[in-house]
C-alpha cells in the first residue's frame, strides 16, 4: 500500500482503472460459464451498478467540489451546478454522435449518425461511452487527492475505484452474454465485452493529468464527472434494469448499489 501511496497520481490512476477494466473482464468471462446468467441475475446486477454510480457521484464527487467551492469569489452552488449539467450535455453530445445500440433492443433503434457497423459493434460502442464517465471520475479523484485539498482524500479515490470495479463486474457479464445470444463464439463475446472497458484507463489518466495542470476549476472537472455519470445512468443503467421484468428487485439492489459505495466512501474517505 505504501508502494500504491508513493506513485504519481497519473500512475496511481492508471492501476486503479485498470483493476476496474480488470473487474469487467472477469464478469465477461461469464460467457465460459456452464450455465448464463439468467435475467433476473443480470437485471439485479445492473440495478446494483446504478446505486453504486449514482453514490459515487455525490459522496466522492458532488460532495467534494462543493466542500471546495467554499470562499471562491462565486456562489459555492455554481461550480457543482455548472460542471454537473456540462457533464450531462457532453455525453448527450457523444450520444447524438457515436453509432451505438443498447442490448436487447432491435436493429432499427441504432442511435447516433447513421451507420452500416455490425450490431456487435454497435453494443460494445454503447457500453464504451458508458464506461468513459467512470474512468473519468476515478482519475480526478486521484488529481484531486494529489491537489491537497481536505475534502478530497487517496482512500476516497480508492473506495471510488472499489466501488467503480464492484459494479463493472455485472456490466462485464451484460455486454458479453446478449453478444453470445447474438451468436458470437465464447471467445469473441469475452473480448468485446472485456474491450469495452478498455477506456477506462484511458480516461483515468486524462481525468488525473488534467486535475494537476487545472486545479481552479477543479471543483468545475469533479462535478463535471458527476454529470456524466449520473446521466449514463439515467439514459442506460436504470432503463435497462427495468426492462426485463424485475423492475422491484433490481429497484432493491440499485438501493443495495448505493448503500455499499455510501458506506465504502464513508468508511475509508
Amino acid at each position: 500500500m505504501e508502494i500504491f501511496l508513493s506513485l504519481n497520481p497519473i500512475v496511481q490512476a492508471l492501476l486503479a482503472t485498470l483493476f476496474t477494466w480488470g473487474l469487467t473482464a472477469l464478469g465477461a468471462a461469464a460467457v465460459f460459464a456452464a450455465r448464463e446468467p439468467s435475467k433476473r441475475v443480470l437485471d439485479a446486477m445492473l440495478g446494483f451498478a446504478g446505486g453504486v454510480m449514482i453514490a459515487a457521484s455525490y459522496w466522492s464527487l458532488l460532495a467534494p467540489a462543493i466542500e471546495m467551492s467554499e470562499g471562491s469569489d462565486v456562489p459555492v452552488w455554481v461550480p457543482a451546478v455548472v460542471g454537473f449539467l456540462l457533464g450531462g450535455i457532453f455525453l448527450r453530445g457523444i450520444d447524438m454522435v457515436l453509432p451505438h445500440m443498447h442490448t436487447g433492443l432491435r436493429e432499427d433503434t441504432t442511435e447516433g449518425i447513421p451507420t452500416h457497423w455490425r450490431r456487435s459493434v454497435l453494443l460494445v460502442l454503447a457500453i464504451t461511452l458508458h464506461n468513459f464517465p467512470e474512468g473519468l471520475a476515478v482519475g480526478v479523484a486521484f488529481g484531486a487527492a494529489a491537489a491537497g485539498h481536505a475534502s478530497a482524500t487517496i482512500a476516497g479515490a480508492i473506495a471510488l475505484a472499489i466501488g467503480i470495479g464492484l459494479q463493472n463486474f455485472p456490466e462485464g457479464a451484460a455486454v458479453s452474454v446478449p453478444l453470445r445470444r447474438e451468436g458470437l463464439s465464447p471467445m469473441k463475446s469475452f473480448w468485446y465485452g472485456q474491450l469495452s472497458a478498455i477506456v477506462e484507463p484511458v480516461a483515468g489518466v486524462l481525468g488525473a493529468a488534467f486535475v494537476l495542470i487545472s486545479q481552479p476549476i477543479l471543483p468545475y472537472v469533479l462535478s463535471f464527472a458527476a454529470g456524466a455519470m449520473i446521466f449514463v445512468v439515467i439514459e442506460e443503467v436504470i432503463p435497462e434494469s427495468q426492462g426485463g421484468g424485475h423492475s422491484n428487485l433490481s429497484s432493491m439492489t440499485t438501493m443495495l448499489g448505493f448503500a455499499v459505495m455510501m458506506l465504502l466512501d464513508v468508511a475509508l474517505g
